[in-house]
C-alpha cells in the first residue's frame, strides 16, 4: 500500500493526491498534472469522480510507450495502491437475482457501491472510492457476514446499478401478485390451491422491461442465440457466445412464461397456442442504432414453453470474403465456381457452421442490377433487398421442390434452394441447372466428397451429377484468438503431424495460445472464422462420379487436384496465428488419408 493511503482513511479519493501520486510514481509529467488541475478548476460540473475526470483527458502514460491512461488502466493501478483486488465487472459473471436483495438500490447509489458476489461466507462489494470505509460497519451488521472488498471503475459501477436494479424490480414486479403459471402447456403441473389460475399479462411494463433488458444485453454481449428455458423450479436465460452457451439469469416459472408469450406477441406468432412449435421474427434496433433481425422458435416442453431466438447481424451482408476466413485460394476456387452461368454449387456442414453466412455473402456479391436471384428458405433468415426471398409452408404445401418449381416461371439468373433434403429438390435443383440456372444450395454431410455420395443415396442418377454439379464446400467455424491477450507458442511436433497427415505441413514458427483476459471473457477467443474444403468437379473428378462411386478415389483425386481438407485449412490458420490446434481438432472431422 502506497505511504499516503493510510492518509486518505475513510474520505473520498482527490485528484490533487492522485495526481501527485502519479507523478511521483513516473505515469505523468508535472507539467500534465498541472494543466489536469487547471482544467478541473474551471470546470462547471465537479461531481465527476476523478478517474473519469482523468481518463477524460486523454493522459500519456509514460510507462507505457504510445498508451494513454485510461479509465480501466486508472482503476487497476487505483486497486495496486489501496491494496485491494482490482475486478472488471462481467455482468455474464454476477448472479443478479442473487446480489441485488443485498441492499437497497438507494443505499447502492448513495455510497457508489455495487454487490459482486455472494456465498455462505461473503459478500464482495464493488467500489471505485476504496479509502471510503464508512458504509462497512452498517452493512456487515445487516448482512450479518463479513464483507470483502474489490475496486471497479465508476462508470461501470453506475451503469451496471442501474442494469441491476431495474431488473430486479421488474422481475419481483411481475411476481408481486404471487400468481402461479396457467397450466396450459405444461405437463409437470403442481397443483397450487387458493391460487390466482393467471400469469402475468405479457403487456405489463414489468415485462415489457425484462423483454427490452434481455435485447440490449444480448446486442451488447455479441450472443448468436437467446435460450429461453422453463423448469419447476425457474426459468434460465442463456446466451450463446462464439459457439459457447453462458447462463444469463434465472427468472421465476409465472416470469418465464409471460416473458415468452410477450416476445410470441413481438413475432406475431399465436399466443393462446401453446401445443405446438412455432415460428416468428422480430425486426429491432441496436443501443447504437443497428438495425438487427430476431428469428424465434418456440417448442413446448415438459414445463412449458421454451423459446430460443436467433440473432441475424446484417452486418455480416457487408462482410467481405476474407472476413469470413477464406485465403486468396479458397476465395479463387470458391469464385470459379460461383462465377458459372449455370450449374449446382452445394454448401455442407453441420447446424451453426456458417453455411447461411457463406451463401448470403456470395449472393449479396452475385446480386448486380442485371440478374435475378430468387431464394426459397426454410425459414428466411435475413432479409435482403438485393433478393427475391420465398419461405416454404407446408401447411399450405409449399415446399422446397415445389418452391424451385415456382422460381422457374419467374425468369431468374441465380436460385438459392435453402436445403435439399428429398429426392423431389433435388431433381428440381438439378431441372433448374440443366435448364441455365446457378443454383446454390445446402446438404448436412461431413466433408466436400461426401455430399456426392448423399445425392446418389437420395437416387440422383450420376450422370446427372456430373453434368450439373459444378463443385461442393465443405466448412466449418473456429473460435479465433483474442487479440489482447494471444501470447506465442512452440507447438508439439507430434500433435502437428496428427493434425496435418498426410500432408506433413512444416511445424509454424509463429503459433499462439489462449491465455484468457478481461476482453475475452476468460476463454483466450473473440469471434469466429470459417475453415473450408472445396472440391471442384473437373475433367479428372468426374469420371469416377458412377452408380457405386468409391468415395475414396474421389477424395484422393480431390486432394490431386488441390483441394485442402478441413483439418489442413484449420492448421494454416493455426500457423497464421488466428486459432489454436486444439481448436481445430474439435471442430474437424478426422482427414482421410490421400
Amino acid at each position: 500500500m502506497s505511504a499516503f493511503a493510510p492518509s486518505l482513511a475513510d474520505r473520498p479519493l482527490d485528484l490533487n493526491d492522485l495526481l501527485r501520486e502519479l507523478v511521483a510514481q513516473g505515469r505523468v509529467d508535472q507539467e500534465s498534472a498541472e494543466q489536469c488541475l487547471a482544467v478541473r478548476r474551471s470546470a462547471v460540473n465537479n461531481q465527476q469522480h476523478p478517474l473519469e475526470f482523468l481518463a477524460a483527458q486523454q493522459l500519456d502514460d509514460r510507462q507505457r510507450a504510445g498508451k494513454k491512461l485510461d479509465l480501466e488502466t486508472l482503476t487497476a493501478w487505483l486497486a495496486e495502491l489501496a491494496g485491494q483486488p482490482y475486478l472488471r465487472i462481467d455482468p455474464l459473471k454476477i448472479d443478479v437475482a442473487a446480489v441485488t436483495p443485498l441492499m437497497s438500490y438507494a443505499f447502492a447509489q448513495r455510497h457508489k457501491i455495487l454487490a459482486v458476489a455472494v456465498d455462505g461466507h461473503s459478500v464482495t462489494i464493488a467500489s471505485a472510492q476504496p479509502f471510503v470505509k464508512g458504509w462497512e460497519a452498517n452493512l456487515t451488521h445487516v448482512l450479518k457476514r463479513p464483507i470483502t472488498r474489490v475496486v471497479a471503475n465508476p462508470a461501470d459501477i453506475q451503469r451496471f446499478t442501474v442494469e441491476f436494479y431495474r431488473l430486479a424490480k421488474s422481475v419481483s414486479g411481475a411476481t408481486a401478485t404471487d400468481q402461479k403459471i396457467s397450466g396450459v402447456g405444461n405437463f409437470e403441473q403442481l397443483l397450487n390451491l387458493g391460487a390466482s389460475d393467471q400469469e402475468p399479462d405479457a403487456n405489463d411494463s414489468h415485462i415489457v422491461n425484462i423483454v427490452d433488458w434481455l435485447f440490449q444485453y444480448a446486442f451488447q454481449q455479441r450472443a448468436s442465440d437467446i435460450h429461453i428455458e422453463p423448469r419447476r423450479e425457474q426459468g434460465t436465460v442463456r446466451f450463446r457466445i462464439d459457439g459457447v452457451l453462458h447462463n444469463v439469469y434465472q427468472f421465476p416459472p409465472q416470469v418465464t412464461m409471460a416473458v415468452v408469450s410477450r416476445l410470441k406477441s413481438l413475432g406475431r406468432m399465436n399466443v393462446a397456442e401453446k401445443r405446438k412449435p412455432q415460428d416468428g421474427r422480430v425486426k429491432t434496433k441496436t443501443p447504437d442504432g443497428g438495425e438487427v433481425e430476431l428469428r424465434l422458435s418456440t417448442l413446448p416442453t415438459a414445463f412449458g414453453e421454451k423459446m430460443v431466438m436467433r440473432i441475424f447481424d446484417p452486418e455480416v451482408l457487408l462482410k467481405g470474403f476474407d472476413q469470413l476466413g477464406f485465403s486468396a485460394d479458397d476465395l479463387r476456387r470458391w469464385q470459379s465456381m460461383t462465377c458459372q452461368p449455370n450449374g449446382i454449387i452445394l454448401v455442407t456442414g453441420p447446424t451453426g457452421s456458417g453455411k447461411t453466412t457463406t451463401l448470403y455473402t456470395t449472393l449479396k456479391q452475385l446480386a448486380t442490377p442485371e440478374v435475378n436471384v430468387c431464394t426459397i428458405e426454410d425459414p428466411i433468415e435475413m432479409i435482403e433487398g438485393a433478393f427475391n426471398q420465398m419461405q416454404v409452408q407446408h401447411n399450405i404445401d409449399l415446399t422446397f421442390a415445389s418452391g424451385v418449381r415456382a422460381l422457374m416461371r419467374q425468369d431468374p439468373d441465380i436460385i438459392m434452394v435453402g436445403e435439399i433434403r428429398d429426392l423431389e429438390t433435388a431433381e428440381m435443383a438439378i431441372q433448374a441447372a440443366l435448364t441455365g440456372h446457378l443454383v446454390l444450395s445446402t446438404l448436412h454431410t461431413n466433408d466436400a466428397p461426401s455430399a456426392i455420395s448423399r445425392l446418389l443415396e437420395l437416387g440422383v442418377p450420376h450422370y446427372l451429377l456430373k453434368a450439373t454439379v459444378l463443385g461442393v464446400m465443405a466448412q466449418r467455424l473456429v473460435r479465433t484468438l483474442c487479440p489482447h491477450c494471444k501470447t506465442p507458442v512452440q507447438l508439439d511436433a507430434d500433435d502437428w503431424t496428427a493434425l496435418t497427415k498426410p500432408w506433413n505441413a512444416p511445424l509454424p514458427t509463429h503459433a499462439q495460445q489462449a491465455v484468457g483476459c478481461l476482453e475475452c471473457r476468460d476463454t483466450g477467443y473473440r469471434g469466429r472464422a470459417g475453415v473450408y474444403e472445396i472440391m471442384l468437379l473437373n475433367d479428372a473428378i468426374k469420371p469416377l462420379i458412377t452408380a457405386d462411386t468409391d468415395l475414396v478415389a474421389l477424395r484422393r483425386q480431390a486432394f490431386k487436384d488441390g483441394m485442402r481438407s478441413l483439418r489442413l485449412s484449420g492448421a494454416q490458420k493455426v500457423a497464421a496465428g488466428l486459432t489454436t490446434l486444439e481448436e481445430v481438432l474439435r471442430v474437424t472431422p478426422q482427414s482421410e488419408q490421400r
